[in-house]
């Protein structure tokens, strides 16, 4: 089993802890990783891009001159795509981008993200994560005591005053360990999570 340390608020070590090699120590699936991010993109988009054809533009019912003996180029219609406000030429159209992946590869994917996480030295188990209240400045210095940026906060439930504390701190997330998922987790340099946070990770995917 592979063995991180357990740090306080202080980043100061406190012990060791073992982690679960079915979660923490799998063998990276690069293909299984990308294939599930690829999904989680196109499943965040809304698809509701919509353009007119010709045929749904108002107007241009009638020729706009005859056929022969103007000098200008022969026309059917003023709604015709190259016409100011005519028809778009294969206009968009709201359509479903939803990709479905099995559950097995966005298991497999997830387990690999969280390894390549810990064989990187980017995954730090915290004590506890518990603020009395919203307060930004507790997270700033949190995070310069871990030197992290760029960091992603996993916590065990929903928590308030710590998703307070730091959503005005750019480049940094909080989510709790139901809502963890691959996309954020390579998005993120380092990542910061509780150790009931990570007993729950275990508890499900081991």
């Amino acid at each position: 089993m592979p063995k991180v340390g357990l740090f306080n608020k202080q980043a100061q070590k406190v012990k060791d802890v073992e982690l679960n090699d079915s979660v923490f120590a799998v063998e990276v699936n690069q293909d299984a990783i990308h294939q599930v991010v690829v999904a989680l993109l196109a499943n965040k988009r809304q698809g509701t891009q919509s353009a007119k054809t010709r045929a749904e533009v108002r107007g241009g019912g009638i020729k706009p001159w005859r056929q022969k003996g103007t000098g200008r180029a022969r026309q059917g219609s003023i709604r015709s795509p190259q016409w100011i406000h005519g028809g778009i030429v294969f206009a968009p159209k709201p359509r479903d981008y939803r990709v479905s992946v099995p559950k097995t590869m966005r298991r497999v994917a997830l387990t690999s993200a969280l390894t390549s996480k810990v064989n990187d030295n980017e995954l730090v188990v915290l004590e506890s994560l518990d603020f009395e209240a919203p307060k930004t400045k507790q997270v700033v210095d949190m995070l310069k005591a871990f030197e992290a940026k760029k960091t992603l906060i996993v916590t065990a439930e929903t928590n308030e005053n710590v998703y307070k504390s730091a959503r005005n701190i750019q480049g940094v997330a909080v989510i709790p360990v139901n809502n963890i998922n691959v996309y954020d987790l390579l998005k993120f340099e380092k990542v910061l999570i509780t150790e009931a946070a990570v007993r729950k990770i275990e508890e499900v995917y081991a």
